[in-house]
């Protein structure tokens, strides 16, 4: 069982990374321009452009999710991602309460901490890192034979 279990381990995390991806970016999406319900507090509403620290992270939520969920510079990304949501649980956040449950951080936390093991993963199995990857080094390879050899 074990052996399965390990086998499938980057379509899990290649899963994971997309739905996390997907989740986070939906965030930026909502808070910039007001679909899905739009920014928190603003009753469908968008965050002002230029604006500290809302606008920003909404822009770091959009592009670093959708290079999660497509799995393109995914370590860079989501350790962006995961810096971002850290500010926001200790600036946004702690002031109210000590627990994410009673400061409504909690969404805050997850994605801070679910962005920060993406970082040590990587894409898995299925992101663009890995297409582009394989294909730089088959280039790299050929490049290799078509060289003279010298001794």
């Amino acid at each position: 069982m074990t052996g399965r279990l390990n086998s499938a381990q980057p379509y899990a995390i290649a899963l994971f990374r997309i739905v996390v991806g997907l989740l986070f970016s939906v965030h930026g999406t909502a808070s910039l321009f007001g679909v899905l319900g739009g920014a928190a507090g603003t009753d469908g509403g968008t965050v002002d452009a230029g604006t500290w620290p809302g606008w920003y992270a909404a822009v770091i939520q959009l592009v670093a999710g959708a290079l999660v969920l497509l799995g393109l510079g995914t370590r860079a990304a989501a350790f962006v991602a995961s810096g971002s949501m850290a500010f926001a649980y200790f600036d946004v956040h702690q002031s109210a309460a000590l627990w994410p449950i009673q400061n409504g951080g909690e969404l805050s936390a997850l994605f801070c901490w679910a962005m920060l093991l993406l970082v040590f993963t990587g894409s898995g199995a299925l992101g663009l890192d890995r297409l582009l990857t394989a294909r730089t080094s088959a280039a790299v390879e050929e490049q290799r034979a078509s060289e003279p050899v010298t001794v």
